[in-house]
């Protein structure tokens, strides 16, 4: 039994497999469409979520599959104390599979170790967040063509960013990538991830402005400033609209740059950008469904 608490869980040849059976998923729904028939998957989210917790729920009923679960912890037993690994103990009695967000880093392994059934992380605090990679990542393959030999800004909240700091971690992993990243000096990228990218020799340059960056990007991977990992009002109103993407700096880069967003957005991408062909954050919405299907067919090892 294997379960998800990191995307580097995966090493780079299965992950090409995952990435290839969600595209025949998004070309053969039919043929999953009742690959999950008498499954369920336990969505545990104990902090609010809408893409992640119903595009777990999506997936797992397009493959004929069931769901139960909670979307906050205060409509779950852990309001009245119970723990993690209980939780989960409680929830193999009832589901195959489960889909776990906590607001403390660790928290999903902790609950994968008393498991019964494969556990994915859904988030974890400001650590991880791989599925979200898997989505990243196969919106950049199917939209690019490829994963290496890209140059790739990452902008807004660095610091605390587990939607960044899993897809420097996964993107790592490949040839001629380089990074820019693009933050305030309050949310630069922690110290631990800038020493990974040095001892694997891999190029990367920090720039506060957005516009010195936009030229040179093939990707451009903007976050929002998270109200819920500051701990007082006024820095976050203060780093709220540091970062402000709109028509004028789209000008600034490439015709070929696509502009991707784990969501939800708040201000840093005008409403005016939608309508620009690059600007493809709602397709990775889609393309989250097809990853995590294939993860679900994956981690239950089912036959198609």
């Amino acid at each position: 039994m294997r379960h998800l608490m990191s995307p580097l869980d995966l090493s780079v040849e299965e992950l090409e497999k995952l990435l290839n059976l969600a595209n025949d998923i998004e070309h053969n729904p039919d043929k999953y469409a009742h690959v999950c028939d008498g499954k369920r998957i336990a969505t545990l989210f104990y902090e609010p979520s809408t893409r992640t917790r119903l595009s777990f729920e999506a997936a797992m009923m397009n493959l004929g599959g069931k769901v139960l679960g909670f979307s906050s912890a205060a409509s779950s037993s852990a309001a009245k104390g119970e723990s993690v690994a209980d939780t989960i103990r409680m929830a193999s009695c009832y589901a195959d599979i489960a889909a776990m967000r906590h607001p403390k880093e660790g928290a999903p392994l902790v609950a994968s170790m008393a498991s019964r059934i494969p556990v994915i992380n859904a988030g974890d605090g400001g650590h991880q967040h791989p599925t979200q990679t898997l989505t990243d990542l196969l919106t950049i393959r199917s939209l690019k063509g490829r994963l290496d030999h890209l140059v790739i800004g990452l902008c807004g909240d660095l610091k605390f960013g587990r939607t960044v700091h899993s897809l420097i971690e996964a993107l790592s992993r490949y040839e001629g990538v380089e990074f820019i990243l693009i933050s305030p000096e309050e949310l630069r990228v922690p110290d631990y991830i800038l020493e990974e990218l040095r001892a694997k020799g891999i190029k990367y340059k920090e720039v506060v402005r957005l516009e010195e960056a936009l030229p040179d990007l093939d990707l451009l991977y903007m976050t929002r400033v998270q109200k819920e990992r500051f701990f007082n009002e006024e820095d976050y109103v203060r780093m709220k609209d540091f970062y402000i993407l709109d028509k004028a700096k789209m000008e600034l880069a490439g015709p070929e740059m696509l502009v991707l967003h784990p969501l939800p957005r708040v201000n840093e991408i005008s409403v005016e950008v939608d309508n620009d062909p690059r600007a493809v954050y709602f397709q990775q919405v889609q393309y989250g469904v097809y990853v995590r299907m294939a993860l679900i067919v994956t981690l239950l090892e089912l036959e198609v």
